[in-house]
């Protein structure tokens, strides 16, 4: 069993934890109910209380004793009998219901609406009679006194079905388009409709004769509610005689006194979904709005929230049992969902042990699993000696460390520190002197740095506090003791530079801003000492004066700074003489630079003819290229241009191009001697 607490009002889900498979044997579940702790601390108030996949509607007959659902899928509808705790019957249907009424005072009698424009009857035994109208439905209405069914639907009329002469009587004609939601009042038999237009109208069955229409889109709309489009009826519910609760699709519930036209009370649900339900409870006067995210109690009269709850799937409709703080509710999932709420009212009868269950938990809170438990760390298990137990049953691992029994922690915490309340004695006896300590008076301790803005902060502190305590108003932070700017007054990084240009600049202006504060804080202790109220004259002529002084602040402001800036350029006039002086007392001394070897000195010009090259365009410099030779730009056959040029050489490719010249050179005047010696001993044999 689940419980929440909202406004100090307890919700007890009834419903909530994890439901068994139908198709489990009767052994298998007593073996989970064993196992597992959450099967057997559930609550089955109804025995498989659900439906297949969705349930959409959800009512209780007028003695109390069954409770009826209709759901999908297949189609069907199960009746529960509260006596016996357990499901009644189950019938499948042809097409979805969508929405049925129990005539009589049991099961006996139940006519069901379907989505292909059927309407079905149903007795004790089961299908009795089917019938269709002639446009869909989408709501109906039963009138006691003369047996007849009111169908509204998609369409203007309003179909009439005798149920005691078996035949359709003659349509009403309404002015609407179509019609979401009909009701009847149940004490003066007046039929009410809501319109897909955000009207309510109103019929006298006895003449036939409309009496009333009522404009609740336009009641509905304020100036805090937001809304995309025209706002339909979607709710609709009467309470006695002269009370009506319309709900609208933009999530908005009217009360209305039948006798006047506009509404008692708005109330927005803010969450802008269709309202599926709208019930009321007298004994509190509440009443209990739903749409499809959110059931809200409320106050009819002012419209204070009592409580609310969100359940975890979508709601289609809410039932509450008759005299009894019960509520059940229709989802969008197979559980359908019980809350308990004893503020509204006692447990039904059939479930009087609810009353005792939920006064043995208020009395007796239940305490977490985690109570008798310590969780422990593995140097904390060192420390005690218990390091030898992890791996066993008397340790269960969690996170960065373990949980182990309360009493074995205390048991081992003894063994090892056996002086552990001396200590605890100690600690206690050195808080009580330092407590006697800060009583007494105490100087204060200037930071190492910026002494002067710290001295500053707590006079500043000083005065704000006394002015706070007179107008009995929250002490502000204190800029000293806020960790943000601790470093400024700890790290010289940080210390004020007081001969820097921009503190000179600025310093008038904040011994002027400080002076003014001053003289604002004296200004106001004397009217407080005077204890003059305020009035408009008295205000017209301390303005002026204020005027009058900060023009004289900001002419003296202004004069402060030019003194300043005139010394600043003082300052550095003689810090350039004194340069000049420095300069010309020292002598230039010749440096010399050495050249690496294979490298030639050039004059400096050739450098600054590269710099001329490289200002120039690369028009002009490729025009300068070509008388030089070193670029050809020619035209081709196709019309485009040609450009070849030769790569600059440095000094050293150059010096080394000259060099393997030369050898080559001197390697050919070596070997033409030889050549010339064997041509002439070939001519000597030839001869010889």
């Amino acid at each position: 069993m689940q419980v929440s607490s909202l406004n100090e009002v307890k919700i007890y889900s009834l419903s909530a934890g994890r439901s068994l498979p139908e198709w489990l044997s009767d052994r298998k579940k007593r073996a989970l109910q064993k196992k597992d702790v959450d099967i057997r601390r559930r609550i089955e108030l109804i025995q498989d209380f659900e439906m297949p996949t969705v349930s959409t509607k959800i009512k209780v007959s007028r003695d109390g004793q069954y409770i009826m659902a209709v759901g999908t899928y297949k189609p069907r509808v199960r009746c529960f009998d509260t006596y016996q705790l357990s499901q009644k019957f189950e019938r499948c249907l042809d097409s979805e219901v969508v929405t049925f009424e129990i005539l009589s005072d049991d099961y006996s009698k139940i006519v069901f609406l379907q989505c292909g424009r059927f309407v079905e009857f149903h007795s004790q035994h089961g299908h009795y009679y089917r019938t269709r109208i002639p446009k869909f439905g989408r709501d109906f209405s039963y009138h006691y006194p003369s047996c007849d069914l009111y169908f509204v639907g998609a369409s203007s009329e309003v179909y009439r079905l005798n149920l005691e002469q078996g035949r359709f009587l003659n349509s009403l004609q309404t002015e609407a388009s179509e019609s979401n939601v009909c009701d009847i009042n149940p004490v003066h038999f007046l039929f009410a409709m809501g319109t897909a237009e955000g009207k309510v109208e109103c019929w006298d069955p006895r003449t036939r004769n409309r009496v009333g229409l009522l404009d609740c889109a336009l009641s509905s709309v304020t100036a805090d509610t937001e809304i995309d489009g025209l706002p339909s009826i979607s709710a609709l519910q009467f309470d006695g005689a002269l009370n009506m609760a319309v709900g609208t699709s933009t999530g908005q519930v009217l009360l209305y006194d039948l006798r006047s036209s506009n509404p008692l009370i708005v109330k927005d649900h803010h969450y802008g979904l269709p309202i599926k339900s709208i019930q009321f409870h007298r004994q509190l006067d509440l009443i209990i709005s739903a749409d499809s995210r959110i059931i809200k109690m409320w106050n009819r009269d002012t419209g204070k929230i009592f409580t609310s709850m969100e359940p975890e799937y979508g709601i289609n409709d809410v039932c509450l049992y008759p005299n009894s703080g019960m509520l059940m509710t229709a989802n969008e999932a197979p559980k359908m969902n019980i809350y308990y709420i004893p503020v509204l009212g006692p447990a039904p009868k059939w479930c009087s042990f609810l009353d005792n269950l939920t006064e043995e938990l208020e009395e007796n809170p239940e305490s977490t699993v985690y109570d008798d438990y310590k969780f422990v760390t593995r140097r904390d298990l060192e420390n005690l000696g218990l390091a030898h137990l992890i791996g066993s049953t008397l340790l269960r691992a969690y996170m960065h460390g373990f949980f182990m029994d309360i009493r074995l922690y205390h048991k081992a915490k003894m063994m090892a520190n056996p002086f552990a309340y001396e200590e605890y004695r100690r600690e206690k006896i050195r808080q009580k002197i330092e407590e006697t300590r800060a009583q007494r008076v105490q100087l204060k301790k200037l930071p190492k740095v910026n002494k002067e803005l710290a001295l500053k902060l707590i006079e500043e502190e000083g005065e704000e506090q006394q002015i706070t305590r007179k107008r009995k108003q929250k002490n502000l932070p204190s800029l000293l003791k806020d960790d943000r700017f601790k470093v400024m007054f700890e790290n010289p990084d940080f210390q004020v530079d007081e001969q820097s240009e921009e503190f000179r600049l600025l310093n008038p202006l904040v011994s002027k801003i400080s002076e003014k504060r001053k003289r604002k804080l004296k200004i106001l202790e004397e009217l407080e000492a005077q204890g003059q109220e305020e009035e408009e004259e008295p205000e017209g002529k301390a303005s002026d004066a204020e005027s009058s002084e900060s023009s004289d602040d900001e002419k003296g402001w202004v004069e402060e700074v030019r003194k300043q800036r005139k010394l600043l350029r003082q300052e550095e006039k003689l810090k350039r003489q004194e340069r000049f002086k420095e300069d010309q007392q020292t002598l230039l001394k010749p440096q010399f630079f050495e050249i690496k070897e294979g490298e030639e000195f050039r004059s400096f010009k050739d450098s600054a003819k590269k710099q001329k090259l490289m200002k120039k365009t690369l028009e002009d410099r490729l025009k300068l290229e070509e008388k030089l030779g070193t670029l050809n730009v020619s035209d081709t056959t196709v019309g485009s241009k040609q450009a070849t040029f030769k790569l600059k050489k440095s000094e050293q490719q150059r010096k080394q191009q000259e060099a393997e010249k030369q050898h080559r050179q001197e390697r050919k005047t070596l070997r033409r001697p030889a050549s010339h010696l064997k041509s002439k001993r070939g001519r000597g044999r030839l001869f010889h």
